[in-house]
């Protein structure tokens, strides 16, 4: 081992290596066996795996070779590699302990933990040796920041039951780098009563992207949570199509309170969506297009597509109609792809190199039809009318994908499966595509 002492804050989404120098994973946590008087010792690391099921395992202390501030080395055919479940006496150190308040016993004073050493005897065996703690501002430390100082397990009578909530503050900053989608798995793999806990430090627009990824149930489970006025506001930072399908779960009371406390630009477009059956254009599409005049000229249109706001497949074309150019907009006349928009100079009009090849899909297309038509032309976004033709939305490859992967597509795939890297879908109702 090639330390015997660490402090563990700085190991958070280490990378995890074997011995032949393969990243197999990253730390996402310290696992101990809690014990209120006596130091806990350390059972082992939670290490995400890399790849596409991004699964927790459990890896014992005995079978990491080196510690470092820049990488853990495991022996790692020695690995149980089955999906890491938390027993009761066991608990998370980024988590759990991380942030957490306690009394100093020689002088009574307030304390709360920011960062825990482990260290390795003798025999080979890893407890908690050190705390880190911060201390109230009574008095102020060197350039006015609160005092800090070393103390031992047994110095600190810590506020701490493993079996009531724990506080959300360094679960968050351990976890800040993380996507919307990595940090949803990483609240599912929480007991209720946490993730809720964890959910309430969430600001409102991390909150909405991370809902966005998570299984309908959850995100119903967490909207119903929080007071209306804030699930309002988180639904007002989703996706309008997104939100349209978690507000669709609710019951009629719930929705129609939730709509009246939206802005009444995004409370509209979810009414509007919330009109179409789910398995239709209508149903899969999200209204916030980039759309332009004939007139605009290339380079307004690449000012649009810079924004920071639009999300990714929506910036791959603009959307050219007649006035008015909100949706449901005047007639549809075109869309210009982002690629082409480089190949023009900036004065160029957008009217004049539409591409009007692609036929748009109507609201009531079967999404097999948008399958298919997203298929044949190699798209990433399809403009969807009305019947007086008139842009009413855009469906994304993303959304498609969301709606024909299995619901359980995000959960970790069955050991047959794990194996082969191959996972089974359904087909869409209607036609011989496969769902993926």
């Amino acid at each position: 081992m090639s330390a015997s002492k660490v402090f563990v804050a700085r190991l958070a989404n280490t990378p995890v290596y074997d011995p032949d120098g393969d990243r197999v994973g990253r730390l996402r946590d310290v696992i101990v066996n809690y014990r209120s008087t006596h130091a806990p010792r350390v059972n082992g690391l939670l290490v995400e795996l890399v790849g596409a099921t991004r699964r927790l395992v459990f890896v014992k202390m005995k079978h990491v070779t080196a510690i470092g501030s820049a990488q853990l080395i495991v022996n790692w055919q020695n690995v149980d590699q089955r999906t890491f479940e938390q027993r009761g006496e066991e608990v998370r150190v980024f988590s759990e302990l991380l942030d957490r308040s306690g009394t100093l016993r020689d002088t009574g004073a307030r304390a709360v933990i920011e960062d825990v050493s482990i260290e390795e005897d003798d025999a080979g065996n890893w407890s908690v040796s050190q705390l880190f703690v911060r201390l109230p501002r009574t008095t102020k430390s060197l350039f006015g920041k609160p005092p800090t100082r070393y103390a031992t397990w047994e110095e600190l009578d810590l506020d701490f039951d493993p079996e009531e909530d724990t506080p959300a503050t360094q679960f968050l900053t351990a976890h800040s780098e993380m996507g919307p989608s990595d940090l949803a798995d990483a609240l599912l793999d929480l007991s209720l009563e946490r993730r809720l806990d964890i959910i309430e430090e969430l600001p409102d627009v991390r909150l909405a992207a991370v809902l966005e990824e998570m299984y309908e149930d959850d995100q119903v489970v967490i909207i119903e949570h929080l007071e209306d006025q804030r699930a309002a506001s988180v639904l007002d930072h989703m996706q309008p199509d997104d939100a349209a399908d978690l507000v669709g779960k609710l019951d009629h009371r719930k929705t129609e309170a939730l709509l009246a406390l939206m802005e009444p630009e995004e409370a509209e477009d979810l009414r509007m969506l919330l009109e179409f059956e789910p398995d239709t254009a209508g149903g899969l599409m999200t209204t916030d297009p980039i759309v332009l005049s004939p007139d605009a000229t290339v380079a307004e249109a690449l000012v649009l597509i810079r924004r920071s706001e639009v999300v990714p497949a929506l910036a791959t074309a603009v959307f050219v109609t007649a006035s008015p150019y909100e949706v449901p907009t005047g007639r549809y006349l075109g869309l210009v792809h982002f690629q082409r928009l480089l190949r023009y100079p900036p004065h160029e009009r957008v009217g004049s190199i539409l591409d009007k090849r692609i036929e748009p899909a109507h609201t009531t297309t079967p999404d097999v039809d948008v399958v298919r038509s997203l298929a044949r032309y190699d798209l990433v976004v399809l403009p969807v009318v009305d019947d007086e033709d008139r842009l009413v939305g855009v469906i994304t490859v993303d959304d498609v994908l969301d709606h024909i992967l299995p619901d359980d597509w995000r959960s970790v795939p069955s050991e047959e499966h794990a194996e082969t890297g191959i996972i089974t879908l359904p087909t869409i109702d209607g036609g011989g595509v496969a769902r993926g």
